[in-house]
């Protein structure tokens, strides 16, 4: 049997193992399975990938960088990303192990966003500096959109959340969650920002998806924003990785 899965550390709850076994039994897609592997270290990966029946993987925390470090060839978003979520597994007839490593967040991310935007869509805040905001940037840079993060302290070129005021976000008018603030459990958190500033002209997109509508987005939301949960891009991101395993 074919064997896909995640990595990553810990793993709990997994929308990808869900979505993968609800696709094989709707689709009738036979001899493939689709399971989680909590990895401690990320040396423990070949383990995993040097067994033939692998062909695909996908990577979470913490192991979207470290997972490199083992790969022969990165696509080009991944390259650019510097983060890779899924992995394309090929063996040689002598069972030589030849991986992959793509970033479909990046994919995800886009095809969501752009139907959602508006002319004045100039310019985007990315809250947070993590590994989720990579993926961001990336698309925003090639959909010519200018963009500043914002953090908890201040660095070069990056606004901190006390610095966010009435003028700021009457200039940036696309505002990016790419923080955990506000995942269940502690769904009663947001990004610390001046919301009495928000217009109907904002657009707000949360990565999180769980809630479905975060304190973040009701904020958005109540003063007439666009709002987008991550739920989407996580969709479009499972089937890019079901077209990359398959191709």
């Amino acid at each position: 049997m074919k064997k896909l899965g995640l990595i990553g550390f810990p793993l709990g709850h997994s929308f990808s193992k869900k979505y993968y076994l609800e696709k094989f039994q709707k689709e009738n897609i036979q001899h493939i399975d689709y399971d989680l592997y909590p990895i401690e270290r990320i040396s423990d990966f070949p383990s995993i990938f040097t067994n033939k029946d692998f062909y695909g993987v996908n990577v979470t925390i913490p192991y979207k960088i470290e997972v490199m470090d083992y790969l022969n060839e990165l696509s080009d978003e991944a390259k650019a990303i510097q983060a890779v979520n899924c992995i394309r597994i090929m063996h040689s007839a002598e069972g030589t192990p030849y991986l992959k490593g793509y970033n479909t967040d990046a994919y995800g991310f886009e095809e969501s966003l752009k139907p959602l935007l508006e002319v004045h869509d100039k310019k985007a805040l990315v809250l947070g500096n993590g590994g989720a905001a990579k993926a961001v940037i990336y698309v925003l840079d090639k959909l010519g959109i200018q963009h500043t993060l914002v953090s908890r302290t201040k660095q070069t070129d990056n606004f901190t959340y006390d610095e966010i005021n009435a003028s700021i976000l009457a200039e940036y008018s696309v505002i990016i969650n790419c923080s955990p603030v506000g995942t269940f459990p502690n769904i009663a958190e947001s990004p610390a920002l001046p919301y009495e500033h928000i217009t109907a002209k904002h657009l707000f997109y949360d990565l999180i998806y769980n809630p479905e509508e975060t304190t973040f987005l009701k904020k958005g939301k109540e003063k007439g924003a666009r709002i987008k949960n991550g739920y989407e891009m996580l969709l479009l991101q499972a089937e890019k990785n079901w077209e990359i395993w398959n191709s």
